[in-house]
């Protein structure tokens, strides 16, 4: 039996500065894209050149950081954050409370924004950035083991482990680490791998969409669900639950995708 190392969670401090473990690996995460992003740039397999990139970027950030936050208010806490006296906490983002599926939501807002700004394909956007997204899903899951928060449920296998946060004294999966070899390192090799090809335009949009929520999905299974939620219908986590219409949706986009002789640049 482990236990979680109880790492600081001030990764570094200059004076009043204190940089903390998660806000970094958002950081990394954004950097992994920016330098994978240039590196297909390079190899002339991009629909924009890098100062496209810069901005394609940033307006990401915004669209991940709003629609993390709206996502977390409605998927997973509408009945407290929509009472009229809890209004103003949906902006206090720094007490926690972001979802992946709303981020991904707010991603194809502004995909769907640039794409019409700067008349580039919607799916060739989406088939650039989707191999470059994985590896920083990765950084921030690595972020949430080292804060220990979103561990699994109870476990007896050799590498359960405690968090001293849940209180409990019981091993627990590492959930976190789960996710980020299934959702992050698993999942970017499959992608980069097979978007080294030309291939219809929409089909590795839609292979990230199925590959992410089955990833999801099963990764589930270990995760100790919100205390506040439990399990929900089928005894389905609410995470499991948006995943379904996610791979769904996917399979759809790459199915359509395949009767398409038109190919993406990535």
């Amino acid at each position: 039996m482990l236990t979680h190392p109880q790492f600081n969670p001030i990764a570094l401090q200059i004076g009043p500065l204190a940089i903390h473990w998660y806000g970094l690996m958002y950081l990394i995460g954004f950097a992994l894209v920016w330098l994978l992003g240039n590196y297909r740039i390079k190899q002339k397999r991009s629909p924009i050149d890098k100062k496209g990139l810069e901005d394609l970027i940033f307006y990401c950030a915004l669209g991940v950081v709003v629609g993390g936050r709206l996502g977390y208010v409605l998927f997973y806490q509408p009945d407290y954050y929509l009472q009229p006296q809890h209004w103003l906490q949906i902006f206090y983002v720094w007490e926690g409370g972001m979802a992946f599926h709303g981020g991904l939501i707010g991603v194809l807002a502004v995909l769907a924004w640039f794409s019409y700004q700067r008349r580039i394909p919607f799916f060739a956007l989406g088939d650039f950035l989707a191999p470059l997204i994985p590896l920083g899903l990765a950084a921030g899951r690595l972020g949430n083991f080292i804060n220990g928060e979103l561990w699994g449920r109870p476990t007896d296998l050799p590498w359960g482990m405690i968090f001293p946060q849940a209180m409990d004294g019981v091993a627990r999966h590492p959930s976190q680490l789960y996710q980020m070899g299934l959702e992050g390192i698993l999942l970017f090799l499959i992608l980069w791998l097979f978007s080294e090809r030309s291939r219809p335009q929409g089909q590795v949009s839609g292979l990230f969409l199925m590959g992410y929520g089955l990833f999801r999905f099963i990764a589930e299974f270990s995760r100790e669900p919100d205390a506040f939620l439990g399990l929900l219908w089928a005894q389905l986590s609410m995470g499991q639950l948006l995943s379904l219409p996610m791979m769904a949706l996917g399979a759809f986009i790459f199915y359509q995708a395949s009767k398409s002789n038109r190919l993406s640049s990535s």
